[in-house]
């Protein structure tokens, strides 16, 4: 089976505490909401103490058409991603060896909170040595749900090409998409949660030689995914295009929405592979919100402790979308998981959809 033999993440230079974004908020949103601070509680009660963005904050306090911003989502994405790629592949954690852009078979490129043809990967390719043969497998739409995805669709590939070693980069400059003028409940719970953040993790077939340039006693493979949509549910979770750009989409149902339907989702991805919920060992949960993460050990029957690693990248992070779940999963690859680990890795997005990937901690042989 693949598995994951390398891991990075890259933060974004400008670091603002939740406190600063608040006050920020009180001044944007104080004119247009009488209960300004009751609403203003969702920044103290999300359990984030500090986010990452790409912009300064005095960028945010101006208006910036659909070109400026997205000229800078192409820009940045394309800087942080090289970089991100550059640490998954020289990061002796779990490299014995650095990594040569050209021994990649493939760039999974996941990001929805922009927009680019050529897509981002390609424009990766112009500033990293990659062989021009590298195969390019752009992915838009998924949001909070596209870091397992992309996971899920490495694993399907190196499943059909066993020597193959495919690169999974999900870049989201959440920040860029601020509309400040957007004086919704939903852009203020937006402004209270997202963030940016890159992600890279390098996934290897069972016949590549990456497999032996593992620097730790056990690595995690890839045993099983699930795809699941919920039908006719476009307005649960997305962004709404409009002349300013993109305006977040974020139903106030979305915990309610995971109690009623992840539990049956999971159990069914569990009996598929022979499992029990007691059998997990580590739950790598893309970590929406505080609200979520209570939503998960309700229907799940979890204990709070299952999610504290999720609890620990909200903390520092905040809800970079599509990177996050990896973000989490760094965390677990840094520890030292017991062979025949049960790893459980869940992400909800746009759709509405779950993207759920079974891993399991395998001794190196």
């Amino acid at each position: 089976m693949p598995s994951i033999t390398s891991i990075s993440t890259y933060a974004p230079p400008n670091t603002f505490t939740q406190d600063t974004i608040t006050e920020f908020a009180r001044e944007l949103f104080s004119e247009n909401f009488q209960s300004i601070e009751r609403l203003l509680t969702v920044f103290a009660n999300g359990q984030i103490s500090e986010r990452q963005f790409a912009a300064p904050i005095d960028w945010f306090k101006e208006d910036h058409s659909l070109k400026e911003k997205n000229d800078l989502y192409i820009e940045l994405a394309t800087k942080y991603g090289a970089e991100a790629i550059k640490n998954c592949l020289n990061n002796r954690l779990f490299l014995k060896e650095e990594v040569d852009v050209k021994e990649i078979d493939a760039i999974i490129l996941v990001s929805s909170s922009g927009m680019s043809t050529p897509s981002i990967d390609a424009r990766i390719m112009n500033v990293l040595p990659f062989s021009p043969h590298t195969k390019r497998i752009p992915i838009w739409g998924l949001g909070c749900a596209g870091g397992a995805a992309g996971i899920s669709r490495a694993y399907e590939y190196c499943r059909a090409y066993p020597e193959s070693n495919v690169l999974v980069v999900c870049i989201e400059l959440c920040s860029l998409t601020f509309q400040r003028n957007d004086r919704s409940k939903s852009n203020l719970v937006g402004t209270s949660l997202f963030a940016d953040g890159i992600a890279c993790a390098l996934v290897s077939g069972d016949h590549s030689s990456m497999v032996h340039n593992s620097n730790r006693s056990v690595r995690p493979v890839i045993r099983q995914t699930m795809s699941t949509l919920m039908p006719d549910s476009e307005e649960v979770m997305g962004w709404d295009v409009k002349d300013t750009g993109l305006h977040v989409v974020f139903s106030r149902d979305i915990p309610s929405i995971i109690k009623n339907w992840l539990k049956p989702n999971v159990e069914e991805f569990l009996v598929r592979n022979n499992l029990e919920a007691g059998q997990i060992d580590a739950f790598v949960a893309h970590p929406g919100g505080k609200k979520v993460l209570e939503a998960y050990e309700e229907t799940l029957s979890i204990p709070k402790s299952m999610t504290e690693v999720s609890r620990e990248v909200l903390n520092k992070h905040g809800n970079m979308s599509s990177p996050t779940v990896l973000y989490v999963l760094e965390q677990f690859m840094n520890q030292e998981m017991e062979p025949g680990s049960y790893g459980l890795m869940a992400a909800l997005g746009p759709g509405f959809c779950s993207e759920l990937v079974l891993l399991q901690w395998e001794a190196m042989q």
